[in-house]
């Protein structure tokens, strides 16, 4: 704070505020500051920005603050200070021999305070402020007489000057409350605005992950603002473009593969079928056989991935259907009926997701193997090491066969064709491991259990189409 002396010479010269010549300086006080609460910041753009646009506003009001109420306070002082010259400038003019000191002033008042009787013995006069036991500033007022002696002035920071500077402090808090929850609710609409157009922009990502390649993350955010989600949103179309395309051209590629395969092997069957009886023949015949399969699996995922597959739809006994189709692929099967139903699917599409599941259980699992109809659900079960951790986590994925203990054999093709099936009924596949209850995860698997959910209505949704009864 600045010094409080300010001193007078004979001619009326006012001095500056300051130190004074001989380093002696007076004592004034000044008060203020604010506290900052702990913020609890919710994860989240929303959050985040309120919160720091509030932390930034409450502490611009509190400098503020702090400025304006010792600027004020200051200011009050100078005022009061000059009044004081002024009083004892005029008590000096009056008083004289036989005469009592006008305004209240005294002569050698005792409680005068030492540094200002240390200006005074200099023969100039001066003004000094002190501050009382009770905490408002004291102005003095002092001045050598030509006798020797000290006439002083002295008074409290005046009541009104303190209520001034109460309520100018109370609206300077109020005015800093306003800013602070002003920014907080500012923050607020501009992060929930920005924390929108983010979340529409990651639901449409989302969509587009799982197939959805008609969804436009731009489209799905909206608005005329041209900021950087709107950049982001583009970049993620044109990244899900680039990566549909790729996708495009390796199904093509695999497709145009698989066919071209076609035919050489069909002659290779054709030939080892000339070929004399023996091992060596039943050799060829079995790998040419694998190979031809190989190719039409290769041939059938490239179809479902072109998402070009319809089905025709029936209306079928489910329990009935599954119980002769097992019969038929795998007798040793156990088929339990707990509630019948009548659903509306493909029934080659259907015979062709539970023959992959029995063949996956027969060559990966051990017997028994169950099959339980219950409703619209069919589970296929067996009591071998389980599904791998990858394929319970991320699904069926052609060509990996997991870990050596289940999926050592084959080529991974028969899980994506059941699932690729399911996804043209409308149904849903899932996997999961068999423990027992409370066991951690460390313990192996009792059996693995594919779940096949058929759609309560007709998938419409994937273009499928009804077909007529034959008489």
């Amino acid at each position: 704070m600045r010094g409080m002396f300010q001193r007078r010479d004979r001619d009326r010269h006012r001095g500056g505020a300051g130190r004074g010549p001989d380093g002696a300086v007076g004592t004034g006080s000044g008060s203020g500051g604010g506290t900052r609460d702990g913020l609890a910041i919710r994860t989240g753009i929303r959050w985040k920005l309120s919160a720091a646009i509030a932390l930034v506003g409450a502490l611009v009001a509190v400098a503020l603050s702090l400025v304006v109420h010792n600027a004020a306070r200051v200011s009050m002082l100078d005022n009061s200070r000059e009044l004081a010259d002024e009083r004892i400038q005029l008590a000096q003019r009056m008083y004289g021999p036989g005469r009592q000191p006008p305004f209240g002033a005294k002569v050698d008042d005792p409680a005068i305070p030492a540094e200002l009787l240390a200006k005074v013995a200099e023969g100039r006069r001066a003004t000094y402020v002190s501050d009382s036991p009770n905490g408002a500033p004291d102005i003095w007022a002092a001045v050598p007489l030509r006798d020797g002696r000290v006439l002083s002035w002295h008074e409290t920071f005046t009541d009104r000057n303190a209520d001034v500077m109460k309520d100018l402090d109370q609206a300077l808090i109020i005015g800093s409350i306003t800013v602070v929850f002003g920014g907080s609710a500012l923050g607020v609409l501009i992060g929930g605005q920005l924390s929108r157009r983010l979340r529409k922009a990651a639901s449409a990502a989302n969509q587009v992950a799982k197939g959805e390649t008609e969804v436009r993350v731009r489209d799905a955010i909206g608005g005329v603002v041209r900021d950087e989600t709107d950049d982001l949103a583009r970049a993620v179309d044109a990244m899900a473009d680039a990566l549909q395309q790729r996708i495009e051209a390796e199904r093509r590629v695999t497709a145009d593969i698989a066919h071209e395969l076609r035919t050489p092997v069909t002659g290779l069957l054709t030939a080892a079928e000339l070929l004399p009886p023996g091992r060596p023949t039943e050799l060829v015949r079995d790998r040419a056989q694998a190979m031809r399969t190989l190719v039409e699996d290769v041939l059938e995922v490239a179809r479902l991935d072109g998402a070009s597959e319809r089905a025709e739809l029936q209306d079928i006994l489910l329990g009935e259907f599954v119980s002769r189709r097992v019969a038929a692929k795998d007798a040793d099967a156990d088929v339990r009926v707990v509630h019948e139903s009548e659903v509306t699917t493909d029934p080659r599409r259907l015979e062709r997701v539970l023959f992959n599941l029995l063949a996956n259980a027969s060559r990966h699992g051990k017997p028994p193997i169950e099959v339980t109809v219950e409703g619209r659900v069919i589970r296929v079960r067996d009591h071998g090491p389980g599904f791998p951790e990858a394929l319970l986590a991320e699904g069926p994925s052609r060509f990996r066969t997991g870990s050596t203990d289940r999926a050592g054999h084959g080529h991974g093709l028969g899980l994506t064709i059941a699932a690729g099936q399911a996804r043209v009924l409308g149904a849903r596949l899932t996997f999961r491991n068999v423990r027992p209850a409370g066991a951690p995860d460390d313990v192996p698997a009792e059996g693995a259990v594919a779940v096949l959910w058929l759609p309560e209505h007709a998938p419409t949704n994937t273009g499928s189409f009804p077909m007529l009864p034959q008489d």
